[in-house]
């Protein structure tokens, strides 16, 4: 993404973040949303949301892959690697398959045409969601989604305004949108350390 991208999202954004709209609204120009994955200061893995198509008819391939390592030894004490890939027809989800590997538990769901938005974040509509559709068991979490203003937040590319939201309930996620865009995430895993995804 590149900096006039960028200013080009900020001038886009409002005090009421995005407006919903079709899926395509949140697709970059550069077809491609990559994520370095930080845990307390480090990198421990990357999360790839690549598009193909155009207009309302999309495919999203994602790929999620975390390793977390314990100290001096630099054995992994922790990883999470999931493959998904979301088929939307007119603006809709028409498929959604996903194998995950969450730390040697394997999960394999495969999804057909549903009006629930995947937790997958990078949507935008998902803002306006109160239900969402689990990617690693097919399961559907309720949310509630709060607007906590604008915020400047860091990316690769340098600082980008963006409208911080934060989703609670079954699924607990901070998000940040640049207009319709996603250029930041940040959550608690686990074991209470803090987990931000920093657009590169």
């Amino acid at each position: 993404m590149t900096r006039k991208l960028l200013a080009a999202l900020a001038l886009t954004l409002t005090a009421f973040g995005p407006a919903l709209a079709a899926p395509s609204a949140s697709v970059p120009r550069s077809g491609k949303l990559a994520f370095d994955v930080i845990r307390n200061g480090r990198d421990i893995g990357d999360y790839v949301v690549t598009f193909h198509g155009a207009g309302n008819d999309l495919t999203v391939d994602i790929a999620t892959d975390v390793s977390v390592k314990l100290p001096v030894i630099g054995v992994s004490a922790y990883r999470f690697r999931q493959s998904s890939k979301e088929t939307w027809h007119g603006g809709q989800l028409a498929a959604l398959t996903s194998q995950t590997d969450d730390n040697g538990s394997p999960h394999k769901i495969s999804v057909r045409a549903t009006s629930l938005i995947p937790a997958s974040l990078w949507d935008a509509d998902i803002l306006g969601a109160t239900q969402v559709l689990n990617t690693i068991d097919g399961s559907t979490d309720r949310i509630s989604v709060r607007n906590l203003g604008t915020e400047t937040v860091t990316t690769g590319a340098g600082p980008v305004r963006a409208t911080h939201y934060a989703l609670t309930g079954d699924l607990n996620r901070e998000l940040w949108f640049a207009g319709s865009t996603l250029v930041h995430v940040r959550f608690l895993a686990e074991d209470g350390s803090q987990i931000d995804y920093v657009l590169r």
